[in-house]
């Protein structure tokens, strides 16, 4: 498919929030990022978290507030509005089948359920497919995982617990080497027989 030619890539790092604009939306090249929005409490909630190829900006979402927070060091480049393109058409379908997938995980009516489904699609968008499993760096941290899902980082933590005795996870406790790349002991394996039993919305 044709790609119009797009403005200078632009780097941010971990834990920024992406410059927004009405007249703008960012297309992530390399990197993850996540959206939300939060109450007069102070109550967060995840609207999305997106990776290469994804576009993420104000003109996609009717909420305010909105932000977008840098998970990883993000390269993006601003994609004009208006644009009748068969990119930007297929651009904007994406977003909606992100949106729907993640709807359709946060739910599912069971807490455990939820988290391993979000794990799966997590591994799934930006994991690596290993003889052994689909293997996930630790690009949310408990707390984060908690926000997305709606709960709180302690369940959490108890859940993922569960879930490894159950052997449904494999959390790698030291620095281990799948594929060519050596893996911290943040990262997960989720096994080959949990993924064929796991929907994630797809």
């Amino acid at each position: 498919m044709y790609r119009p030619q797009l403005s200078i890539l632009q780097t941010f790092t971990p834990k920024t929030h992406l410059p927004l604009s009405r007249d703008r939306v960012w297309l992530i090249e390399q990197g993850i990022v996540r959206t939300f929005t939060w109450s007069d409490s102070g109550y967060l909630t995840i609207l999305g978290i997106w990776g290469q190829g994804d576009i993420v900006g104000l003109p996609l979402s009717p909420t305010t507030p909105y932000q977008v927070e840098c998970l990883t060091s993000v390269a993006v480049a601003e994609v004009p509005l208006g644009s009748q393109s068969r990119y930007w058409q297929e651009l904007l379908l994406t977003h909606l089948w992100r949106s729907q997938e993640l709807f359709h995980i946060l739910h599912n009516p069971q807490m455990t359920d939820r988290l391993l489904a979000l794990l799966h699609w997590l591994a799934q968008r930006f994991g690596q497919s290993t003889p052994q499993g689909l293997l996930l760096d630790a690009i949310l941290t408990h707390h984060q995982l908690a926000e997305t899902l709606g709960s709180s980082r302690v369940t959490v933590t108890r859940l993922l617990s569960r879930l490894e005795q159950q052997g449904k996870i494999v959390r790698l406790r030291k620095q281990m080497a799948y594929g060519a790349s050596p893996r911290t002991h943040r990262a997960l394996l989720l096994p080959a027989v949990t993924e064929e039993r796991i929907s994630v919305g797809t």
